[in-house]
């Protein structure tokens, strides 16, 4: 529950604070300050800091006593403030044209889970996800939200996994292929902004945002071969198998094999 409310702006010992109004409303100072095991000073500090944020309010007396803002209250509060500096900011800062051919990158869990978050908050149309079903976990809730505003949602997984999206496409997954390698992910929105990256294996998780023309072109592609084989296998499975060996590996052993390729 702390890092919910750090997320709205209160720090530690604020929240800390605020859940103890919440569970036990018209306390003095000094009583708060009993309950969190934290300086007067401090807690009288984060309760005047709580009352300015409006997050709580005090009766005047002798002592004054504090009672938490309900949260319901406090919430919508905060949102009307944010969506007034959103628009401000929006109207106030204009955004520079962006260079196509750039490419950012990010390391490690949080500021991956930011960029997802943020490029799929951003999706007007269309979403294409491309992912392990070990990490469906990092997209899931987002992919969600964005089909419940109307974006169209296309889910690519290798494995099998339980999901309320609407549209998902399932690779079986091969025997030989290590849940523990580096488990290659892509999300790409609008066919303008692309991320890629990698979850598993030992090294420390990254990611590369772009909107880079030929990476969203390499993207596209992928996934009509995807489509184009979910359909055929679909429909000829029993002649591919007879043919081309399961999963393909009469194809798979010609170039790796026979050719000496080593794919």
């Amino acid at each position: 529950m702390i890092d919910l409310l750090n997320k709205i702006g209160l720090t530690d010992l604020e929240a800390r604070c605020y859940l103890t109004l919440h569970e036990e409303p018209n306390l003095s100072g000094y009583e708060v300050a009993k309950r969190v095991s934290v300086s007067r000073s401090n807690v009288y500090s984060a309760l005047r800091s709580l009352t300015e944020k409006g997050a709580c309010r005090y009766i005047d007396g002798e002592p004054v006593r504090y009672d938490a803002v309900p949260i319901e209250q406090l919430v919508r509060h905060l949102q009307i403030e944010f969506e007034q500096t959103t628009k401000s900011l929006i109207s106030q800062l204009k955004t520079m044209p962006k260079n196509e051919n750039s490419f950012y990158n990010w390391q490690g869990d949080n500021q991956i889970k930011t960029a997802i978050h943020r490029i799929i908050a951003n999706a007007q149309t269309i979403i294409v996800a491309d992912l392990w079903s070990e990490d469906l976990h990092w997209v899931e809730e987002d992919l969600l939200e964005a089909e419940k505003r109307g974006v169209t949602v296309v889910l690519v997984i290798i494995g099998e996994c339980q999901t309320s999206l609407k549209n998902v496409f399932v690779h079986v997954r091969s025997d030989e292929w290590s849940i523990s390698m580096a488990r290659k992910f892509s999300i790409l929105c609008d066919s303008q902004t692309a991320l890629l990256g990698g979850f598993g294996g030992d090294a420390k998780h990254t990611a590369l945002e772009t909107s880079q023309p030929a990476i969203i072109e390499m993207l596209k592609t992928a996934f009509y071969h995807d489509i184009i084989m979910q359909h055929i296998e679909r429909d000829f499975a029993e002649e591919l198998t007879v043919k081309y060996g399961e999963k393909y590996h009469k194809i798979i052993d010609y170039y790796n094999k026979d050719k000496g390729w080593n794919i």
